[in-house]
């Protein structure tokens, strides 16, 4: 294994305070090597002493995906390996009287997260989302909806009912991307049909070719840490928004 993803994991769980020795956690498992290593990851730490805590999953299969999605007897295969329990849901994002697209099929997948965590009585849920997700999500708000906004690692909802947590904020996609390979994570699953030309993957060349360049060494870190600031300063401005009940 690892060890300094398993570190950084450790470190992003600390430092945001995600997981609480006794907490219940669901994993939000789509299959894909990012959700996999997530998993892999917070099944050790559920095991350490220091901080136990239990972890089941869920996979949400909706009725837009590829030809060669074979999702749950793979997943159910490896959650087996792993000795953890998995719930698995299917919803329908196809509507004849709406244009299905990514927020459409974002919504709905969390939707159904939240209302599986109420019935098992779980507050927080794990999502995949890792160093450059939380970098291209910012420049994609930015670009394309005029709005300087980020994933937070840790993001209270519905006044604090449910809390995603992202313990791979820390952990850049090369660095997943060779922990599958080295664990045989699947490869070969199904893949979102608006993958190849979605703006995320404008994005993804962009910063790519800045950090390939010359003086770009430290442009995901700089990235990062910008964005972080702008998380703590709109975190700032809603405590102060909450304790004197007006409008900032």
């Amino acid at each position: 294994m690892d060890n300094s993803i398993l570190s950084d994991v450790s470190l992003a769980i600390r430092h945001y305070g995600m997981i609480e020795p006794g907490d219940k956690v669901l994993a939000a498992v789509s299959g894909g090597k990012d959700s996999l290593t997530m998993l892999n990851l917070l099944n050790t730490l559920s095991h350490k002493k220091a901080s136990r805590f239990e972890l089941v999953a869920a996979h949400i299969r909706t009725d837009f995906h590829c030809s060669s999605c074979t999702h749950r007897e793979v997943l159910t295969e490896i959650f087996a390996g792993m000795g953890i329990t998995c719930f698995f849901r299917e919803i329908k994002v196809l509507d004849n009287q709406r244009q299905t697209n990514c927020f459409w099929c974002s919504w709905n997948r969390r939707k159904a997260l939240f209302t599986l965590a109420g019935q098992l009585g779980i507050n927080k849920i794990a999502f995949g989302h890792h160093k450059d997700d939380i970098i291209e999500t910012s420049l994609l708000n930015l670009f394309f909806q005029g709005e300087i906004s980020a994933m937070r690692p840790r993001q209270e909802l519905f006044g604090g009912k449910i809390v995603i947590i992202r313990p791979l904020c820390f952990v850049e996609e090369d660095r997943i991307r060779l922990f599958a390979q080295e664990h045989n994570f699947p490869s070969k699953l199904c893949r979102c049909p608006f993958g190849a030309v979605s703006k995320r993957r404008l994005i993804k060349g962009l910063i790519n070719d800045l950090a390939i360049s010359p003086s770009g060494c430290q442009v995901r870190d700089n990235l990062f840490k910008s964005f972080c600031r702008i998380n703590a300063e709109a975190n700032l401005k809603q405590d102060l928004k909450e304790q004197a009940g007006i409008c900032i």
